[in-house]
Parts: structure tokens; sequence; C-alpha cells
């Protein structure tokens, strides 16, 4: 017993310890998708103020592939000592294990959750010409002309696609989903008519809409967002629709526990920065710190919703 308790203090005295001199070399940051996008624009956000909190660099990787599965089995087999974390996102952690039939991850048993760090809804647009300007008018439009309105996305079990799909689960309306490969083949046809309704990113819709070439129906959080105040929530035609891409941190299971929350309050602090919260807003994303454990109970719910939502819309990627 005694030997036990030993051993038993001197692994907590390890890991204090351990925690105590991280990072005391540089750390990288797994991106499973490409430059320039958002998960790697707040991965980078993030780690230029670690870096200056710590003097250690911070080095942002990109594996990306098969809609994040290869960083993602990357991050999940590095060591678990904290030197590789990884910034995930909706799609790889709470999609893709439902739409994947074959996954060598397991992201609620491979992963230990960290932190939120943003949130950001898509708007949900629709052709100038078409003359709707809320949640209610489009869906009171499509109950009146059942399976005559196309929708766009990029492809089976994106989130543009989904999010049409959930809208038709939620509501009983018929929409034609018509899936796309790049943004750039959709938004012509979008503007042009060809197809009615599309669940575009922030950023892009805001230039869209502003440059007068689409019109924003509505926001898919569950409430208004600060970039665009003046349009509608689908929440509020559709209560409960709730549809943001979340962003957050992550680290190996088996990284200790010392070295998470280390890492959980560092970051927790870079969010509170006001020149970090406005470059999380030039992405027309809003700062979601959270404690581990309430980023899993997040999780869970989120990975429920999108299996249903999957598994009603019949999409898979292999």
């Amino acid at each position: 017993m005694r030997i036990t308790f030993i051993l038993l203090a001197a692994f907590c005295a390890s890991a204090v310890h351990a925690a105590d001199a991280y990072p005391n070399r540089p750390v990288r940051v797994i991106v499973p998708y490409t430059a320039g996008g958002s998960a790697d624009v707040f991965a980078r956000a993030v780690g230029v103020k670690l870096s200056e909190a710590w003097g250690q660099q911070i080095v942002v990787d990109n594996r990306p592939g098969s809609g994040g599965v290869i960083g993602t089995e990357t991050a999940a087999t590095a060591p678990r000592d904290g030197y590789t974390l990884m910034m995930g996102n909706t799609a790889n952690i709470a999609i893709n294990p439902a739409l994947f039939k074959k996954m060598s991850v397991d992201t609620v048993r491979d992963f230990i959750p960290i932190t939120l760090v943003a949130t950001a809804p898509y708007v949900m647009v629709a052709p100038v010409a078409l003359n709707i300007a809320s949640p209610q008018a489009f869906i009171a439009l499509a109950k009146a002309r059942p399976g005559q309105f196309n929708y766009a996305s990029l492809g089976n079990g994106s989130a543009s696609h989904l999010s049409g799909e959930l809208l038709q689960t939620m509501t009983g309306i018929k929409l034609l989903h018509v899936p796309y490969k790049t943004l750039g083949s959709v938004l012509p046809d979008l503007i042009a008519g060809q197809v009615q309704v599309f669940f575009l990113g922030m950023v892009s819709a805001q230039s869209q809409i502003k440059g007068g070439r689409l019109r924003a129906i509505g926001v898919t959080g569950p409430k208004r967002s600060a970039a665009l105040p003046d349009v509608p929530a689908v929440a509020e035609a559709v209560p409960g629709f709730d549809v943001v891409a979340w962003y957050g941190l992550f680290a190996p299971t088996g990284t200790p526990r010392a070295i998470i929350m280390h890492v959980n309050a560092e970051v927790k602090r870079i969010l509170a920065l006001p020149e970090v919260r406005d470059r999380l807003a030039g992405e027309g994303a809003e700062v979601a710190a959270s404690t581990p454990e309430a980023f899993a109970a997040y999780i869970k719910t989120e990975m429920t919703k999108w299996s249903q939502v999957v598994k009603l819309s019949g999409a898979h990627a292999d």
C-alpha cells in the first residue's frame, strides 16, 4: 500500500512538473484544412498570442484532405505530451463520424476537448430576383410550390447540404438538392437564379450581399448576427433551428490534465483580448471560450444532431 502511494505521488508530482515546464519547445497546431480557411485563420490568431505568452514558436501545420479526415488522423496519433494540438471544427469532429462508414479515428475516444474558440453562423442567401427577404417568406413560398425550388451545396455531406436537409426536416418543405464541387461554380448559378437558395459562409456572404449580387434571407445561428444585424435568424421562423460552424482546440487523449488546463486558461485569456475578438469578428465569428467539460457536452449534442441529419439525408462520403 505504501509503495502504491509513493508511486502515485511520484506520478502526480511528475505531471505537475511537466505542466510547470510546459512548453519548453515549439508547439504544433494541426489544422485539418487548407491555409486561409476559417480554422486556419483562428489557429493563427490564437497561435500568435500563445507564442507571445509562452516565448515558444507555435507552428500551424495544415493537413487537408478527405474532408478533414487526414489531419484528424495525424493529430490523433501524435505523442500525448501537449506539443501537438488540433484546431477542430463541426465537420471533422461532429459530422464526419456519421458521414464516413469507416474511420480509423473515434473523435470522442481519441481526443480531449480543450476549449471552444469561435462560432460562426451561415447565411441563407437567395437571388435578388427572387424578391424574398425573410425565412418566413421563403418557407411559405416553398410550401405553396413543393419541389419547385432548388438549393445548392458544396457536395454531399457538406454543411451547406446538411443545413438544407435540416431545414426541410424541421419545416416539411420539399427542395431539390443540387451539389456543386466549388464555391466558384455555385455563385454564378445562384446569382442567375438557376438555384434558389444556398447556405453560405459569413465572410463570402457579406461581400456578395454588399455588392448587391445576392440577398440575405436569414442567418443560421440561434440569434441574429452582429455582422448582419438587420437579417433575421432562421430560428425566428423555425424555432430550434441552429446551425453554426464551431471551432475549438483539442489534444490527443492521454495528454496530462494539467497541460490541458494550462492551455485552456491561456486560450481563454487570449480570447478576451479586444484585438483577438475583433480579428474573429472580421471573419463573422464570435469568441466562444469554454471549459473542457462544457465543450465535451456541446460536442455530444452536436454529434447527435448531425448523425440524425446525415441519416435522414442518406449522405455518405465513402
